[in-house]
């Protein structure tokens, strides 16, 4: 058990993080790990059914991303960039590319606004948004933004957002706007393999908010040190029905994994996340997991560790870049059993 930051780092080549998803969403390679037996099995997403038991129940996360990236310029004269994270009961967390101070006035198309409202050092703002002038909520903003933002692409992704991002940065099965990032492991399916999945497994779904600090670097050279970020969650009562029986689960993304898990030790349908799962704080309810590769030293290759201890991580990892995976967002997937 490591709490060293540098233990959770690893190699990537750059060709094989993936800048475009496949066109067949399903389509994508799984790596396959049965942690009874100790083997790994390479097959693809469209047939990840023949591995799943058939007690577990599936949980997925239906949140939906919005358009959360907006550009406009200061009143002060220059352009600025804005990163739409959440709501906040002082306004809307946001990241401004730019310099900007309390008080700054912000100006964008379709009549939208903002002043910034407070300021924080890792470079966060709160601002809150007017429409003709008048103060605006963040659902009304949201409705603004579809129309003149942009789809928050990861910064690892080097390119800028294309049309066909809007869908394809987004699940099949997503329903609810608040999200700064995709769940990534959702983007692998599509409306058939749902459909099987629903005839063989109990399912439900619940929704986090997946912020910008999904993509924050660890500062702390013990992890145990880091401050996880908040999200906003919400438990279904289908799903807190599974939560609190004896079924096994299988959670589709750390973010259904890590919703499950801050529920299962607080009890809470509804709230702020900042679970942290890590080798000293590992997942207590969840019995398996799909999820996408993640980057090195992350809070998400750090969980993954928790679940099956650091060198076997490391040796499913260098096993997909062996077999060209392709990792992060738009790449390939791995279930762990």
């Amino acid at each position: 058990m490591s709490f060293n930051l540098e233990d959770y780092d690893y190699y990537l080549p750059n060709n094989l993080i993936a800048n475009y998803p496949l066109a067949d969403r399903a389509s994508s390679k799984l790596l396959v790990y049965n942690r009874k037996n100790d083997e790994i099995t390479h097959t693809i997403v469209r047939e990840i059914d023949q591995f799943i038991p058939r007690e577990h129940a599936l949980i997925f996360n239906n949140s939906k991303v919005i358009k959360a990236r907006i550009f406009g310029e200061k009143s002060s004269g220059g352009k600025i960039e804005i990163l739409i994270a959440r709501d906040t009961s002082n306004g809307v967390l946001s990241r401004v590319k730019g310099k900007v101070r309390v008080g700054s006035r912000l100006v964008f198309a379709a009549n939208l606004t903002a002043i910034v409202a407070e300021t924080f050092d890792n470079g966060d703002r709160v601002l809150k948004f007017f429409e003709n002038e008048n103060a605006i909520n963040f659902a009304r903003l949201i409705e603004i933004t579809d129309k003149i933002g942009v789809v928050p692409l990861p910064p690892y992704i080097k390119r800028a957002a294309e049309i066909k991002d809007i869908d394809s940065y987004q699940s099949c099965f997503a329903k609810i706007y608040g999200s700064a990032a995709a769940p990534t492991a959702s983007l692998h399916f599509d409306q058939n393999l749902l459909e099987t999945l629903r005839k063989n497994h109990n399912f439900a779904e619940i929704t986090l908010h997946i912020g910008l600090g999904t993509f924050a670097n660890i500062e702390a050279n013990d992890i145990r040190d880091h401050k996880m970020h908040f999200e906003s969650y919400f438990i279904s009562e289908k799903a807190a029905e599974i939560i609190n029986s004896d079924q096994q689960i299988l959670a589709i993304g750390t973010t259904a994994c890590r919703a499950t898990e801050f529920y299962f030790r607080n009890k809470e349908l509804s709230g702020e996340c900042d679970l942290f799962l890590n080798p000293e704080n590992p997942p207590k309810r969840i019995n398996a997991l799909m999820t996408n590769f993640h980057l090195p030293k992350s809070t998400l290759f750090i969980l993954i560790s928790s679940m099956i201890g650091l060198e076997k991580t490391r040796e499913i990892y260098a096993a997909a870049i062996a077999n060209k995976y392709r990792f992060f967002s738009y790449g390939d997937a791995m279930l762990i059993i």
